[in-house]
């Protein structure tokens, strides 16, 4: 059985805004599948639509087999939700938010408590069950949120930017936290991110959307190989507008601020022929390099765009989970 299938997927908002455009995809059960694409591409939309926070203008979705639409109730107890935003309420324990949340999942009152202890043991919060939530890190905020969405005990989780605005450290024990789900337990979970190392390590498959619509679907390492032949980085010493090389050099893929990606059959061999291009022209190479292709250049590709816009929403939520942790002290 498919963890999720979405056929002729549509969102419209009036007037006329198309959130998500007729789009096509599955889940395999068990499987982690990342949603990437650039602000406004269409994904927490389409996760919106999957846990039934949002109706679809048209097109179907299943659940595990059951009816998005015809059985909202039965499709929400079989999932988690840990959105973007900070989900948890700062004025109250960790355990109490649980509590609530596990009231508001309809968990059976005679297991409550249990799968309570077990979602707070589960990441690593039992010691500060009892602290109030303003005084923890942005890290075990995020750590709380999926535990909340645990309670239930999820056969699927949502996870919009899981480790949006966290520091290196945070990130890594959420991603650990995350991976051992799939692992050890068998959760299908469905991702969106920003991060591409976090999409490449964890998701066995993804999807790329650009306004509203999917580009592809694949594993990262088949996306990579979509991409062909070699990634050369070149550093110059001017971040204008940098002249054109010739065709059989390669082409620009991205330019930020005098720092290119140049898509290349054979880096080795066309290194020499760049530099000596731009010298030629009056531009100085400070420093080149030569990669095989990431998810960021499969990214750029798909997305029609770079990863810099991104950053924004880092710096927000960041911001904002600073802000309480301020506030409680």
């Amino acid at each position: 059985m498919k963890a999720i299938e979405a056929e002729n997927l549509t969102k419209i908002y009036p007037p006329d805004t198309i959130a998500v455009d007729s789009i096509n995809f599955s889940v395999e059960e068990g499987e982690v599948f990342g949603l990437l694409g650039p602000n406004g591409a269409g994904k927490t939309t389409t996760i919106k639509m999957i846990t039934t926070l949002t109706t679809p203008t048209s097109g179907w979705m299943k659940v595990f087999g059951v009816d998005v639409r015809k059985h909202p109730k039965d499709v929400r107890q079989m999932q988690g939700y840990v959105p973007q935003a900070i989900s948890v309420d700062g004025d109250l324990t960790a355990y109490e938010n649980l509590l609530i949340f596990a009231k508001l999942c309809y968990v059976d009152k005679a297991h409550r408590e249990e799968l309570i202890r077990d979602a707070l043991d589960y990441m690593g919060l039992t010691d500060r069950a009892d602290d109030l939530v303003k005084h923890y890190s942005g890290g075990m905020m995020r750590r709380l949120e999926i535990a909340q969405a645990l309670v239930n005990r999820p056969r699927i989780l949502f996870l919009d930017e899981p480790s949006i605005g966290l520091d290196p450290f945070s990130r890594r024990q959420v991603i650990g936290y995350v991976k051992q789900l799939n692992e050890k337990y068998k959760t299908t979970i469905l991702i969106t991110t920003h991060d591409m190392a976090e999409a490449d390590e964890l998701c066995h498959r993804l999807a790329i959307m650009n306004a509203g619509k999917i580009a592809v679907i694949g594993s990262p390492e088949e996306l990579k190989t979509t991409v062909g032949g070699d990634i050369v980085t070149v550093e110059l010493s001017t971040a204008s507008e940098p002249p054109p090389l010739p065709e059989e050099l390669g082409a620009v893929i991205s330019n930020e601020g005098g720092r290119l990606k140049i898509l290349t059959k054979n880096g080795e061999r066309t290194m020499p022929g760049i530099v000596e291009s731009y010298d030629k022209q009056g531009v100085h190479v400070s420093s080149i390099s030569l990669s095989k292709p990431t998810l960021e250049e499969v990214f750029v590709k798909y997305a029609k765009t770079s990863l810099a816009g991104a950053e924004q929403t880092f710096r927000e939520a960041k911001s904002a989970r600073r802000s309480i942790v301020r506030h409680g002290r």
